[in-house]
């Protein structure tokens, strides 16, 4: 079951929230080149002979990447709070607008919470905070 946030609540996280993020948009493209790498040289290779030693180095540093994401991600869950993009940092918090379920949306580099989006809709449905929300949680 999800928590559910006001604004102010979202809000006051944020900065342990922008901590585990910004290790995880840090981490992200570390892993992606790993990954990345690892497709290559196994693309070149003669898969009867097995991983290269090289391979597999890029594997267990992937793993280890890896892992420390997922220790991030998992803070995130501890928060309550929902991670949708490790790229670009974007973060939705559970709320309430008009009684049906909604998200608050933060994305890194914002300095706080001044969007929300129905919760099928995602990022591209994003839209600022109606103002008697902003005002009366501020």
């Amino acid at each position: 079951m999800p928590k559910y946030f006001t604004v102010s609540e979202a809000e006051r996280t944020l900065p342990l929230v922008r901590r585990i993020v910004t290790d995880i948009t840090s981490l992200y493209p570390q892993w992606r080149d790993l990954v990345n790498r690892h497709e290559l040289l196994a693309a070149r290779s003669n898969p009867e002979w097995g991983e290269s030693p090289e391979q597999l180095e890029l594997q267990r540093q992937i793993e280890t990447v890896a892992r420390k994401i997922t220790e991030c991600h998992e803070e995130l869950d501890r928060v309550g709070c929902v991670l949708k993009d490790p790229q670009t940092g974007l973060v939705d918090f559970y709320g309430k607008l008009d009684g049906r379920d909604i998200f608050w949306c933060w994305k890194q580099g914002e300095d706080r919470i001044g969007h929300w989006h129905e919760i099928e809709a995602g990022f591209a449905g994003r839209r600022p905070l109606p103002t008697v929300v902003a005002e009366r949680e501020s």
